[in-house]
């Protein structure tokens, strides 16, 4: 007893066979072809037409006129000579075969159709020409060679898509007088489609490294341009958290003198009282929006110091530590502006004119004498340096100064992260001040930056130049 039959398999619908699909593709595969073929790129600019040196730009334009000078004369002789082909289709062809290379600097695509196009109609002229037989066909050895160099404009111009594109049409050109004549045919076409398939993928290769590089490069210069954006981000952002405590400081003696003023003043009308009251007010609540900004300046979780925030008083000490870091440092620091500390020397170039120091400057000066010798310590260890503050009526003068470095620079020191300079630039910039920083000739480095006193307006006269010398 036999079983149950197995159902019959269903047959593919007519059309769907493995040919059928076979020429979809072709077909689909073609359609690409012709696609990338028929467009080209709509920039014009010339090979190498963004290099720097002039030479290198007129390079192409000499390369393929010296190729066409060569190539023209070559191939009429070749034609009329070798294969007896008639003297005027011989110019004809001659022109059109080598001509438009003189295009390709500019718009290879152009210059291609019109090669293949003469290349053509020159392998079907040579069918019935009398010198035929034994010689190459259906590319003489000149098409050959122009059809190389033009291989090789389109590889440094053109996509990737477009020169398989070009590649496959070459090979398809070939072996289509393949099948129109065996009789002449010696193999030369195949010589070309290997060939122009070797140039297209070495220059095409060296196209795409030039634009990797070109990228590379525009997004160091991007990055480089953030990165110091953010470097003066965050200098701006440590300055106003530091500022904050000294404006929070006024506000506090405000806030105490206008409340206490009606207990202090006897016989105060009420309107003034009123005024005092308002004025308590509005400084409170100055207050807490500067606690509200100091907040927002601090949320990368930083707990921020606690410590009062250092002025001209802690300079001695600052110079102290760069001595034991192996820097042979001296302070000129007049003893009105240290406070009587025991550590400066006495100034002989001015006093300070027995004016206070405002706070916003005394914190600043302190700031750039510390990145100062920083910079000192990281990129000329060693070196002898001086540091001088002066005060005078109008301004503070602070001078740092240091000689060649004496050891050897590490690498991991050679180049800093930019903080030093930006940092003293926008302290000089708050308070109205000027910045002079830059190399001196024995190889040295001078920071010089003056504050005025009076608490004048900031201005955006900061001269400075940054070189790789003394800059973090």
């Amino acid at each position: 007893m036999t079983g149950p039959s197995p159902a019959p398999r269903p047959s593919p619908p007519p059309g769907d066979g493995p040919r059928a699909r076979l020429l979809r593709r072709l077909r689909r595969g073609a359609r690409v072809v012709a696609a990338e073929l028929g467009t080209a790129s709509p920039d014009a600019a010339p090979l190498f037409g963004g290099a720097g040196p002039r030479w290198v730009r007129w390079l192409p334009y000499l390369v393929v006129f010296g190729c066409v000078s060569a190539l023209l004369p070559v191939t009429v002789t070749v034609l009329i000579q070798d294969y007896r082909l008639n003297g005027a289709l011989a110019g004809a062809l001659a022109t059109a075969q080598t001509a438009p290379l003189l295009l390709a600097v500019t718009r290879p695509m152009h210059a291609w159709w019109i090669v293949l196009t003469a290349d053509v109609l020159g392998a079907f002229a040579l069918l019935g020409a009398d010198g035929t037989e034994g010689r190459s066909w259906p590319w003489t050895p000149m098409v050959v060679v122009g059809y190389l160099v033009l291989m090789a404009c389109l590889g440094l111009r053109e996509p990737r898509r477009r020169l398989v594109a070009v590649w496959l049409a070459t090979g398809a050109a070939g072996l289509l007088f393949e099948l129109v004549s065996q009789r002449y045919s010696d193999g030369v076409h195949l010589l070309l489609f290997v060939l122009s398939g070797v140039v297209l993928v070495v220059t095409g290769a060296l196209r795409e490294r030039g634009e990797a590089q070109r990228l590379l490069h525009a997004q160091e210069t991007i990055s480089e341009a953030e990165r110091a954006q953010r470097t003066l981000l965050e200098e701006r952002t440590r300055i106003a958290r530091e500022l904050h405590d000294v404006v929070a400081h006024h506000m506090s003696v405000i806030t105490v003198q206008a409340d206490s003023a009606p207990y202090r003043i006897d016989g105060l009308p009420d309107a003034a009282r009123e005024e005092f009251a308002s004025i308590a007010a509005g400084a409170r609540e100055s207050l807490t929006e500067m606690r509200r900004l100091l907040t927002v300046l601090r949320s990368d979780g930083s707990a921020g110091e606690k410590a009062p925030q250092p002025g001209l008083e802690r300079v001695p000490q600052l110079v102290a530590a760069t001595v034991r870091a192996g820097v042979p440092a001296e302070l000129s620091l007049p003893e009105a502006l240290s406070g009587g500390g025991s550590g400066s020397e006495s100034g002989s170039g001015g006093g300070s004119g027995g004016g206070e120091v405002p706070p916003a400057v005394d914190l600043s000066a302190y700031r750039i004498v510390q990145e100062a010798l920083a910079n000192v310590v990281r990129h000329a260890p060693g070196a002898r340096t001086r540091v001088s503050i002066t005060a005078d009526d109008r301004e503070l003068t602070v001078l740092v100064v240091n000689g060649p470095p004496s050891g050897a620079v590490s690498p991991l020191e050679a180049a800093g992260t930019g903080h030093g300079l930006v940092g003293m630039r926008e302290r000089v910039r708050l308070t109205g001040g000027t910045l002079d920083a830059g190399p001196l000739p024995d190889g040295g480095y001078r920071v010089a930056a003056r504050l005025p006193l009076d608490g004048g307006d900031a201005a955006p006269g900061v001269g400075d130049t940054d070189t790789t010398g003394g800059g973090s």
